[in-house]
C-alpha cells in the first residue's frame, strides 16, 4: 500500500501503542487531565478475552486516584470471598496431594491476608469493559500494527504494516511482555535484557460455573485457595460476582522453552500427567478437565535499566512483566499508568503551549523530563515485584529455602509477604514525580537557554 503521512507537530499529541489494561489506564488519567493522546492498537476492537484478574488494595488506590469513578465501576461489578467472615483473607493455603491435607495440624489455620486487604478479582472481559468505556472512540485507532517505531528530530515516527506513517511528540509504548518496543529502547546499551525470559514455569486455565465448581469442592469452592505441592501448584477463587471460578494450574519446567509462541497445545492425557506425579486430588482432576489443555507459558523481564530513551517510554508488562504469583501485575500496571497520567499532566499543563506545539530540543528535553521522573519512581518498586514474584512462586512449589513443605512456616512467609506492595503510599508517589519532574524540567530548560545564547 502506497505510504500517506500525517502530522501531528501543530499541537501536543502522545502515542499510546497497545490498548491493554496499563495502556487502557494510561488512557483514563490522560483523559481524566484532558492531556491529548491516540490509541493505536493492532486488534480490529478493544479486546475483552481473557481470564480472571486480582486486584489488590494497591491498586484500587491507583484507580481512584486516577479518576474515583473507575474503581467505583471496578466495585460495582469486583468479586471477593463469598464468605463475609473471608473479606479480609487473600488465599488458604491447602495441599494437592490426595485429601488436601485435611487432618494435618495445620489444617484451618492455612490462611494469610491482612486487615488492610480486602479481596477482589473480576473476569478480565468485565475490567476492560469498564476501562474501554471512560475512553473516546476518536482517541483510538485499530488496525494499527506497528512496523517501525523511530525518533529523531524532535518527534517520534511511527510507521504502521498498512504504510501509514505518523509523528508525535512522544510514544508510551504498553505492547506486552513480547513488545517489539523493548528492542526500541533498550536494543542499543542493553541488548542482553531485550527480550523476555522464560520463568520455567507454564499454567493451565479454566473458568468453569461457580454451581458446578461447588459440586466438585463442595464449601471450599467460595473462597481463593492455593493448593500447592512441590514443583507444582493451583489457585481457584470466585470471580463475575461469584457466578464463576477461576483455575490456575502451575507445573513447573525443567526444560527451556522450545516453542515460537507463549502457548501451545497438548492433548489432555498430557495435560493430567503432569500433575500425576504430584499424586492430586481428583476433585482437582475434575477441576482441570474443564481447561482446555493448552500451557502457556510465564515469562518475565527481571532486569530492565531503565524504561524509557529519550521521547519513547515503556508501561507496564513491556518494561516489567512478571509471574502471576503475588496478584500484583495487573496492579503494577495501574501503578505506572497513575504515575505517567499525573507527571505528564503536569508536563502538559504547566509547559508553554509555544513551547509544547512546536517541535524543539526544548521540548524534547522536558519529556524527557518527564519519563526521566517516572522511571525514578515506578522502575525500582515495579522490578522489586517481578522479584519477589518468583520467590512467591517457590513458596507455593514448596520449595523455599526457609519455608519447604512445612505450612506453618509456608503460611508465615506468607502473612509478611504482601505489605510492601498493598500498602504502599502511592499519594506520596506522586507528590515526588511531579517534584521530580519539576526540578529537572527547570534544568532542562535552563540548560536550552544557554545553549541558544551560546549559538548566539
Amino acid at each position: 500500500m502506497k505510504s500517506t503521512s500525517t502530522s501531528r507537530d501543530d499541537g501536543f499529541n502522545l502515542a499510546i501503542v497497545g490498548a491493554g489494561i496499563g495502556g487502557l489506564g494510561l488512557a483514563i488519567g490522560l483523559t481524566h487531565l484532558n492531556v491529548p493522546f491516540t490509541i493505536y492498537e493492532s486488534a480490529p476492537a478493544f479486546l475483552t478475552v481473557g481470564a480472571g484478574v486480582g486486584l489488590g488494595p494497591n491498586a484500587l488506590r491507583a484507580m481512584d486516584l486516577i479518576d474515583h469513578r473507575f474503581r467505583d465501576q471496578y466495585m460495582a461489578i469486583a468479586t471477593g470471598n463469598l464468605k463475609p467472615e473471608k473479606r479480609h483473607v487473600m488465599m488458604e493455603a491447602m495441599r494437592m496431594e490426595e485429601g488436601l491435607g485435611e487432618g494435618e495440624e495445620w489444617w484451618g489455620k492455612g490462611e494469610w491476608g491482612g486487615q488492610n486487604f480486602e479481596r477482589t478479582g473480576a473476569h478480565r472481559k468485565d475490567l476492560l469493559d469498564i476501562m474501554t468505556s471512560f475512553i473516546d472512540d476518536s482517541r483510538v485507532r485499530f488496525n494499527k500494527r506497528v512496523a517501525s517505531m523511530k525518533q529523531g528530530g524532535g518527534k517520534v515516527t511511527l510507521r504502521f504494516e498498512d504504510g501509514e506513517v505518523v509523528h508525535h511528540a512522544a510514544v508510551i509504548s504498553c505492547d506486552g511482555v513480547k513488545g517489539f518496543s523493548r528492542k526500541v529502547v533498550l536494543g542499543d546499551r542493553y541488548p542482553d535484557c531485550v527480550e523476555p525470559k522464560y520463568t520455567g514455569k507454564y499454567v493451565y486455565r479454566a473458568i468453569l460455573p461457580m454451581e458446578e465448581a461447588k459440586q466438585i469442592l463442595g464449601d471450599l469452592a467460595t473462597d481463593a485457595k492455593m493448593f500447592m505441592s512441590r514443583g507444582a501448584n493451583l489457585s481457584t477463587y470466585p470471580i463475575s460476582e461469584g457466578r464463576q471460578c477461576n483455575v490456575v494450574a502451575f507445573k513447573r519446567d525443567p526444560e527451556p522453552w522450545k516453542h515460537s509462541e507463549f502457548a501451545y497445545d497438548v492433548t489432555k492425557e498430557e495435560m493430567f500427567a503432569d500433575f500425576q506425579g504430584h499424586r492430586i486430588d481428583g476433585r482437582l482432576v475434575r477441576l482441570l478437565d474443564w481447561a482446555k489443555p493448552t500451557r502457556w507459558g510465564i515469562f518475565h523481564h527481571p532486569d530492565t535499566p531503565t524504561y524509557y530513551s529519550s521521547q519513547i517510554c515503556l508501561l507496564g508488562d513491556v518494561a516489567h512483566a512478571g509471574g502471576p504469583h503475588q496478584g500484583a501485575g495487573a496492579g503494577q500496571c495501574l501503578e505506572d499508568s497513575l504515575i505517567l497520567s499525573r507527571v505528564l499532566g503536569r508536563l502538559f499543563f504547566n509547559t508553554p503551549t509555544s513551547i509544547l506545539s512546536t517541535v524543539s530540543t526544548t521540548r524534547t528535553h522536558i519529556i524527557e523530563s518527564a519519563f526521566a521522573a517516572y522511571d525514578e519512581v515506578r522502575r525500582p518498586r515495579a522490578q522489586e515485584q517481578v522479584r519477589t514474584t518468583k520467590e512467591c512462586g517457590e513458596v507455593y512449589n514448596l520449595m523455599d529455602p526457609v519455608a519447604g513443605e512445612d505450612l506453618y512456616k509456608v503460611v508465615e512467609n506468607l502473612n509478611g509477604r504482601f505489605k510492601w506492595i498493598w500498602e504502599h503510599d502511592l499519594e506520596a508517589d506522586v507528590l515526588t514525580v511531579e517534584a521530580r519532574f519539576e526540578l529537572l524540567a527547570g534544568q532542562a530548560q535552563a540548560g536550552s537557554t544557554r545553549e541558544e545564547s551560546a549559538r548566539l
